[in-house]
């Protein structure tokens, strides 16, 4: 039994104990002041905004609106400050003097490539170049000049990534295969704060991140970095750092006026839809010792949606022109389905039918899977995409070697998000607050993660509920039945025939108008009433979510750099909580089933240089431990080899993910199946492998009754193969070796970046379904008692059962513990700099499966092969004007989820923009465009079709030089 303090309290402890800390950190000492002005060393114009940071401390100032900087250090000398700002080269300049002169510094403007400097690849300062894994990185000029209509959709350019959508402001990220529309494998770190939502453990695109003002820089390394970074950043993370408010100061703001829905498609809004988004930073210092910034942003658009109307259930149409019971992706309430052949042994149907004078026609019903009539998802979820967001902080330097401040991240607002159904995310929060204590040489914080639902929504459940709430399954499928059996007896069909084809079909069609006369129709007072009072009423009467889960971290990193010099040695450990808290509503947590889930885990790297700093070589090793599973160690061993400015490095790193809080303890009917975590209590609660079979299985099963079998036909019964254990849910791990190379060759104008990886997976997480039937079924019937038993229970397994609490089909998670999961990939990144401030870029990345995953597993590898970008910019192409054009291609693909499985069409978009600074009014305008072609498209099979955004926007900002 793990005992853990309650989250409020030992969040009181880890202050007083960080605040311990800052009190026993040195006091002040001698005093330095530092004057000086900086300026450009071409135009001789001074410069605003640049960081002036003394090496080693906390300490640090910004250039003033003349250029000017005054810096107080308690410190004598020698010292050295660090001169930087983008687009420019750094310099260090020593200070001997006790009272140095007025300093007169020019900066020159950076035109080499590759001289970015990385901090996640080690968690300590590196040059991108001699990174020992692969990384990208994107700093303020890249995401000020990017050509797509937002900064986080820019991510997409950057090699090895693949982006998913399932919104208009809700992107996806993900790299090196097995990519989903809820990412468990990838974390993202805001500020060092994973933003994952607690309910979902993953990250929730940017939707409570800082707005493109107060983005630093974003850094991406693709594959498993759990040996620094724990749980989950097993695929890859992102880092996304805000900027300080020490370090950026001043006024700025921007507008942004876009359209989208050009030449809208069937079930699409006919006319281009606007599209709002705006936001406003401002940050000040006072003495160099308290520093405060705040954000807001907004975003208002209609979002893209969801149009596909493929049938899931084709299995079933048999001969049949059209199919009675399709289950069409984008079509919610058509996921009910009953075999209507079984109510030929119901009283209620064969007394109505000799009443009619039809009960000869009892043996004409068809043993044929029929679904309800659905509604499309533009009548039921809300597409009015919609966030709000507020990003502030408050800091405090102790001293020149300690710095205190405290985050505020917090987003609201309205989004679709597909996973297991189509979720509208409406009126939903996230916030995180952040203590931290930071210096050159350590960090320590504590933070926590707090999700509302608010007025969230399952789209499919609305479809299924406004369906009960105007007629339940039992009459309408009795209605079906019975005026089915009429439209073959007016046909002149014989009593006990089937009929022909064309004679089904039309009753078939008969059947439906007759059964849903009286449906509620979208757009009437009586479907908009069904409407709301079930989006306001709880699962599992309603369909509306009641979550409120928690999340709490504290986490510390200390680099012995100031106490040992042969060797660079870290040492880090953390520890997380998650507070689940849905009433029922996801997981089972009711009242007196609270439920939690902690974790805690540490971490030692060390790194030495050696042949004259030309071979670098890093180990480091991680133990992480959750309280439901065995603990896990992790290690990394990397090596590079630097020759001039050429750099090989190699790497053997290990990665492992915990199942989710969904994957342990969800307990969600989602209609078509009720989903249970993997834990045994879930499955012992449901005693799922009782005269079960493998959904697979069963659907096999299915298209041979679909062929006009008859159900209990052993040659459609031999289908079926029974379920009677899984695998006990556990962590997942893999095994990466990589090798690549990045230099500069052609006289430092050419950037080569090159990767290959491979991978293997132990223990690989998926997902499987099993249909359970009420009481045994042979395959294979040895005697006619079996035959007969069959013929009770067989047919039952045609159709799924939707009612909560008698569901007969269950899907949960698990692992493949037999044989390992094999993938590699490669990817290759060029950018040249041509005459005249151009720039010609490029990347291919190739990702393959080498395992074929069994049928009725999950692979979700949901990566194309191939995708490749090509760029061309100009910055600078004169004083004034720049520009930006990214063309991306990506071949086809299959996609599987549990919500839709089906092909993701090639597609190639590309992304534009025109930029324009005028000085006088520290602006920049922008035009531009995402997908300028207009070239609709989907990402994801279950997702919206997305098309062109265009937009015009203006950037002020106080300190643009």
């Amino acid at each position: 039994m793990i005992i853990v303090l309650q989250p409020s309290r030992w969040f009181r402890y880890l202050l007083v104990i960080m605040l311990i800390i800052s009190a026993a950190l040195p006091g002040w000492a001698q005093e330095t002041t530092i004057k000086g002005t900086i300026t450009d060393e071409t135009t001789k114009e001074t410069l605003i905004g640049v960081n002036i940071l003394v090496k080693g401390k906390v300490i640090g100032t910004i250039t003033d609106l003349d250029g000017n900087f005054s810096l107080t250090v308690q410190q004598a000398p020698p010292l050295t400050l660090i001169i930087s700002m983008v687009g420019y080269a750094s310099k260090e300049i020593d200070i001997s003097s006790s009272q140095p002169q007025p300093l007169k510094i020019q900066l020159v403007e950076q035109t080499l490539l590759g001289q970015e400097v990385v901090v996640s690849a080690s968690r300590v300062e590196e040059s991108i170049l001699t990174s020992p894994v692969s990384i990208e990185k994107m700093d303020i000029l890249a995401i000020r000049e990017g050509a797509s209509d937002s900064y986080y959709k820019a991510i997409a350019n950057l090699k090895g990534v693949d982006v998913t959508s399932s919104s208009i402001n809700f992107q996806i990220l993900n790299a090196r295969g097995f990519n989903s529309t809820g990412n468990t494998r990838f974390v993202q770190l805001t500020d060092g704060m994973d933003t994952q939502a607690p309910a979902l453990n993953f990250p929730i695109s940017n939707l409570n991140g800082p707005s493109e003002l107060d983005v630093e820089s974003v850094e991406f390394i693709p594959g498993a970095s759990s040996a620094l970074y724990g749980p989950n950043a097993f695929n890859g993370i992102l880092l996304v750092n805000s900027k300080n408010p020490f370090d950026y100061q001043g006024l700025s703001a921007y507008y942004k006026q876009g359209l989208n829905h050009i030449n809208g498609q069937p079930g699409e809004p006919q006319s281009a839809q606007p599209l709002y988004e705006a936001a406003i930073r401002y940050a000040k210092a006072f003495n160099n010792k308290w520093a405060f910034k705040i954000n807001a942003s907004f975003l208002r658009a209609e979002d893209w949606y969801g149009t596909n109307y493929s049938d899931l259930n084709e299995r079933s149409q048999g001969d049949l022109p059209t199919n009675p019971g399709a289950n069409r992706v984008h079509i919610f309430g058509d996921e009910v389905s009953n075999n209507i052949g079984l109510l030929r042994n119901v009283s209620s149907i064969q007394n109505t039918a000799q009443a009619l004078g039809i009960g000869g026609y009892i043996a004409s019903i068809p043993d044929q899977v029929v679904s309800r009539t659905g509604y499309e998802e533009q009548y039921l979820v809300d597409y009015g995409a919609a966030t709000n967001k507020v990003n502030a902080a408050l800091h405090y330097r102790i001293n020149d070697k300690a710095e205190l401040s405290y985050t505020l991240n917090y987003g609201a607002g309205t989004s679709v998000y597909t996973g297991s159904q189509r979720y509208s995310l409406s009126e939903f929060e996230i916030s995180q607050h952040k203590l931290e204590l930071t210096g050159d040489n350590f960090f320590a914080r504590v933070y926590t993660t707090r999700e509302n639902s608010g007025s969230s929504f399952i789209a499919d459940l609305t479809g299924v509920r406004i369906n009960d709430t105007w007629k339940d399954n039992s009459t309408w499928f009795g209605e079906y039945t019975l005026t089915y059996m009429g439209a073959l007896a007016q046909q002149g069909v014989a009593p006990g025939s089937l009929g022909t084809i064309d004679q089904q079909a039309a009753a078939h069609q008969a059947a439906r108008a007759a059964a849903d006369q009286g449906r509620f129709v979208p757009g009437t007072a009586e479907f908009d009433n069904a409407a709301a009072e079930i989006k306001a009423d709880y699962i599992p009467s309603g369909s509306l979510f009641n979550d409120r889960s928690r999340m709490y971290m504290a986490e510390g990193q200390y680099n012995f750099k100031n106490e040992i010099d042969f060797l660079d040695l870290q040492v880090g450990a953390s520890y997380r909580l998650y507070e689940l808290n849905s009433q029922g509503t996801i997981f089972a947590d009711v009242d007196g089933n609270e439920i939690s889930i902690s974790e805690f885990g540490a971490f030692t790297q060390g790194s030495k240089t050696v042949m004259d700093d030309r071979l670098k070589l890093m180990a480091s090793l991680r133990y992480d431990k959750n309280e439901n599973f065995k603990g896990q160690v992790n290690p990394r061993i990397a090596a590079v080899f630097t020759q001039g400015q050429s750099n090989i490095r190699l790497s053997y790193q290990t990665g492992f993910r915990m199942p989710t809080t969904q994957g342990q303890h969800i307990d969600l009917n989602v209609v078509s199946a009720r989903l249970i975590g993997g834990l045994p209590y879930y499955r012992e609660k449901y005693n799922v492998f009782e005269n079960a079979f493998s959904l697979n299985s069963v659907n096999d099963y299915i298209a041979e009754v679909g062929t006009g079998l008859s159900p209990v036909d052993p040659a459609a019964t031999s289908k079926l193969v029974p379920v009677n254990d899984l695998p006990e849910l556990r962590p997942e791990q893999v095994k990466s070796i990589e090798i690549g190379y990045k230099g500069l060759l052609a006289e430092n104008k050419l950037l080569i970046d090159f990767a290959y990886y491979y991978n293997s997976y132990n223990d690989f997480i998926t997902q499987t379904a099993v249909r359970k039937a009420p009481g045994p079924v042979y395959p294979m019937p040895a005697n006619s008692d079996q035959a007969a038993i069959n013929a009770v229970n067989a047919p039952s397994l045609l159709t799924p059962i939707t009612i909560p609490g008698q569901e007969n089909t269950y899907q949960t998670y698990t692992n493949l513990v037999d044989h390992s999961v094999e993938a590699h990939g490669a990817a290759l990144g060029l950018t040249y700099n041509l005459p005249k401030n151009y720039t010609i870029g490029g990347n291919y990345n190739y990702n393959k499966l080498l395992t074929e995953i069994e049928p009725g597993f999950l692979a979700d590898f949901n990566t194309p092969e191939h995708k490749f970008n090509l760029m061309l910019s100009n910055r600078k192409l004169t004083d004034k004007l720049g520009f930006n054009v990214t063309y991306r291609y990506q071949t086809a693909f299959m996609w599987e989820s549990s919500f839709a499985v089906g092909e993701v069409p090639a597609v190639g978009t590309i992304d534009a923009q025109v930029s324009y600074k005028v000085k006088s009014l520290k602006s920049i305008f922008k035009l531009g465009g995402s997908d300028i072609l207009n070239k609709r498209y989907f990402l994801n099979y279950g997702g919206p079709s997305t098309g062109a955004i265009y937009y015009i926007s203006i950037t002020f900002d106080e300190l643009l030089n």
